[in-house]
Formats: C-alpha cells, structure tokens, sequence
C-alpha cells in the first residue's frame, strides 16, 4: 500500500514508526492541500490527529493485553471477533474493554479509542 503522510514533523515522525513494512510512504507534508497538490500516485493519505496529544500519565497503566484488545477495538473489532483472534472468551474481552474504559476515563469503547489515539497508544 502506497500512502502520504500529512501533519507536523514529530506526528509524522511517529506515525512512520509505527507503520507497518508493507506500507510504502512515498511522500510527507505538512498540509492536505500539499498533499493533494503533489499529485502522487497514492492508496491512502494518512493524516496526524487535528488535537493535541495527551501526553499525561495515566493513573494505572495498561496491560500488554489490554493494548491488544485496545488496537483490535480502534480496528472496529466486535468483542466476539477479537475473542475468536486471541482465543480468549467474550466474557474475557469484556473484561478488558472495560477496564480499558476505566483506566482511560472513558464511557463507551468509541471514547477509550479517541483518549487512546490522543495518548498515542494506538495508530489507525
């Protein structure tokens, strides 16, 4: 997959290192309409999130499963699909949304993703 990379240096900078080696980033700006004007020959314009990054700790860390569950959640997974791919019961994956939920200050699965893409904890 062919894709830009659109925001400032250090969001850009951190999108790229999370990006997978099948992904090609045939070009970064600062702008979409930098972008848009390049021309380039792209599947996908990746943009840095408009709001500022959370960098403030959290009062208890995630586990290391609950940002498996959590990169599945920003994925649009159901608790059923993400249940099936760690081979874990639907009633265990509750169990970590929700604590995920509470660990972010979040109130639904939706809002835990948007604290987490502010924190940086997951990339989409």
């Amino acid at each position: 997959m062919r894709v830009v990379l659109v925001g400032p240096d250090d969001d850009r900078a951190r999108m790229r290192s999370r990006l997978e080696d099948t992904i090609d980033v045939v070009g970064e700006f600062a702008t979409i309409a930098d972008a848009r004007a390049a021309e380039l020959p792209v599947d996908a314009l990746l943009l840095a999130p408009d709001h500022p990054r959370d960098d403030s700790p959290l009062v208890e860390p995630l586990t290391a499963r609950e940002l498996e569950v959590l990169e599945y959640l920003a994925d649009g997974r159901s608790n059923k699909a993400i249940a099936a791919e760690l081979g874990i019961s639907d009633q265990t994956v509750k169990f970590h949304v929700a604590a995920i939920t509470g660990k972010l200050g979040a109130t639904n699965r939706t809002e835990a993703v948007r604290q987490a893409l502010r924190r940086g904890l997951v990339a989409l």
